[in-house]
């Protein structure tokens, strides 16, 4: 088992999960047995995701920012690089949540099934709605003053307050870009130390992941066992792979278009990059081969590549924002939840933010799902609809990132040129 791939094993993982649960699910006591004594290591699994996403944001975020301190010299392209990575993912979220909307998955679910979802969750679904009523009937400025926290170790006690945690991360960064760099270093050396340790963290919690998605998978069938749930679930996948074709779509577009580049030399370009991208399922990972391929076959200048491709494996996270739209929207939808025109706009600020400090390694997404699904009031049980499916799903929301990457490299070069 050692040599197997972490994503072979958690596919082994989920199918063995849907067949246990299955199983037990028809003999008397099953059930009981999966609840008591399987089910319990999947809630540690989802507790140990919800552990690290503030430590995660928190050290991604500040030293992401903080390794713009070449910003003074280079403020043109710092400026613009940041402005085009975010724009590129407000475009993705977006893009998300119109095939989210348009295809719903959630809603294939039978309202038998639903029924069943919301009991087997339904302290959680009844907390997250209690807090749905609260903004709704807060001030139209409400969320901009829970932005700003009023305590920071407050703030970060609570998954809940992300936000709060993103702006003090922000905020943090920028004051150590303003101040001395020989003030500024020892600080920099403990996040990005932290940084480091908090990615082997990561790589800790996923070595456990093909048995908490076993346990996870175990328990769904269980305590839903109709084949519509598993039916929802393959939508699902299918609506987000659409919409991250769709992005790679408007990438092209834009080669061609704005860029006037020949489509076929970028495909041939950044093919290989793509290709480490898909299998290792990290833009880290894939960051050298995608600074060799943008530089010496997509004609880069490594002044622009070797600062705007090292951002982007930090910021700029499409695939991921993609996904974040998706799947926030597909469980509600599963929980039978109305999603308003503000609270998806909500998901938009809050997946575009939370996928600037997404760790670039894998499954790092369903960690900041996390963030989304807290601050739009959607039942983080629901993590467990689709954690299964999540790292074959990551693979190709790697490749958007990586490419992502490549395409905003292009831009800028072609702005420093003129």
């Amino acid at each position: 088992m050692k040599n197997i791939p972490l994503h072979w094993k958690i596919i082994i993982g989920m199918v063995l999960g849907i067949l246990i649960g299955l199983l037990l699910s028809s003999f008397s006591g099953g059930s009981i047995f999966v609840t008591n004594w399987i089910k319990p290591f999947g809630t540690i699994f989802i507790n140990s995701l919800k552990l690290i996403a503030i430590p995660l944001i928190l050290a991604s975020l500040i030293k992401g920012i903080s390794d713009l301190k070449d910003i003074s010299k280079l403020s043109t392209m710092g400026g613009l690089t940041i402005t085009t990575y975010l724009t590129t993912t407000v475009i993705a979220v977006s893009i998300g949540l119109l095939v989210v909307n348009t295809i719903k998955p959630g809603e294939s679910i039978s309202d038998e099934t639903r029924t069943e979802l919301i009991n087997a969750y339904s302290t959680d679904a009844e907390e997250k709605r209690e807090i749905a009523k609260e903004k709704k009937d807060s001030g139209p400025l409400q969320p901009l003053i829970d932005l700003v926290p009023s305590n920071f170790l407050g703030a970060a006690s609570n998954n809940k307050n992300m936000l709060q945690v993103i702006f003090f991360s922000i905020l943090f960064g920028i004051a150590m870009i303003l101040i001395p760099s020989e003030n500024a270093k020892p600080v920099k050396r403990f996040f990005d130390s932290l940084n480091d340790v908090i990615l082997k963290i990561i790589d800790i919690i996923m070595s456990c992941a093909p048995y908490g998605v076993f346990a996870l998978l175990a328990s769904l069938i269980v305590e839903a066992p109709n084949i519509d749930l598993l039916k929802s679930l393959l939508l699902y996948s299918v609506t987000l792979l659409a919409g991250l074709f769709i992005v790679i779509f408007v990438y092209l577009l834009f080669v061609k278009i704005f860029l006037r580049r020949n489509l076929k030399d970028f495909i041939d370009g950044i093919l290989p990059a793509q290709l480490v991208a898909f299998s290792t399922s990290s833009s880290a990972a894939t960051l050298p081969v995608t600074m060799d391929r943008v530089e010496n076959h997509l004609n880069v200048k490594k002044e622009v590549s070797s600062f705007v491709l090292p951002i982007g494996a930090t910021i700029n996270m499409d695939g991921t924002a993609v996904y974040q739209a998706v799947a926030a929207v597909f469980i509600a939808q599963a929980f039978g939840l109305d999603l308003s025109l503000v609270d998806q706009l909500g998901i938009i600020s809050t997946a575009t933010l939370a996928s600037i400090g997404a760790a670039a390694v894998p499954s790092a997404g369903i960690i900041v799902l996390v963030i989304v699904l807290a601050q739009a009031g959607i039942p983080e049980a629901g993590l467990a609809l689709i954690f299964a499916v999540d790292r074959p799903l990551d693979m190709f929301r790697t490749v958007v990132n990586v490419t992502g990457d490549a395409m905003v490299s292009l831009i800028i070069s072609k702005f420093q040129k003129s």
